[in-house]
């Protein structure tokens, strides 16, 4: 029963590391939408601006992208504790989405360039990254389990007796 344990914590952690990365990734690729600083507070400088929605896509190809490659790696190291790493996916690929989004609206990297939507005499400054679109969470878990699935699903109809119907006969 350790084994199984010990293979669900390096999957987990494995991933929330990742996920660590993954926000800093997409801190540095994602452009920031541009406010304007008012009396009453920030304010969107564009409303017509794509740069809310570019963040999510951003979000999805980065942790989706991530959770496809991790279910690759998962089923190929892991296929002693499959059940475990499964379940180490899934949680992990959760922990991970929630940590790419801390880091990436925590950290700023990358060139902040929002001066095409000022307005002269008008203060415009960068927003922070955040998620309009919070479905885009489950990316990274939701593929890494699938793409998991999948290739076991083909691994084991490969092997499956049933390949060979009435017993191998022609």
């Amino acid at each position: 029963m350790t084994r199984e344990v010990r293979a669900f914590a390096v999957t987990v952690l494995t991933l929330a590391a990742l996920g660590v990365a993954a926000g800093l990734l997409w801190s540095g690729l994602t452009p920031r939408a541009p406010y304007e600083v008012t009396t009453q507070g920030t304010v969107l400088a564009d409303p017509s601006t794509q740069a809310l929605i570019a963040a999510d896509g951003w979000f999805a190809v980065i942790t989706g992208g991530l959770g496809l490659l991790c279910g690759g790696v998962a089923w190929f190291v892991g296929r002693r504790f499959m059940l475990a790493v499964l379940l180490g996916l899934c949680a992990g690929g959760l922990l991970a989405a929630m940590l790419t989004l801390w880091a990436g609206s925590t950290f700023t990297i990358g060139a902040v360039v929002v001066e095409a939507a000022a307005v002269p005499g008008v203060k415009v400054v960068p927003g922070a990254l955040r998620l309009t679109a919070s479905g885009v969470l489950v990316s990274w878990p939701l593929l890494a389990v699938g793409f998991f699935g999948l290739l076991e699903g083909m691994h084991g109809y490969r092997e499956s007796p049933l390949r060979q119907p009435f017993g191998g006969l022609p």
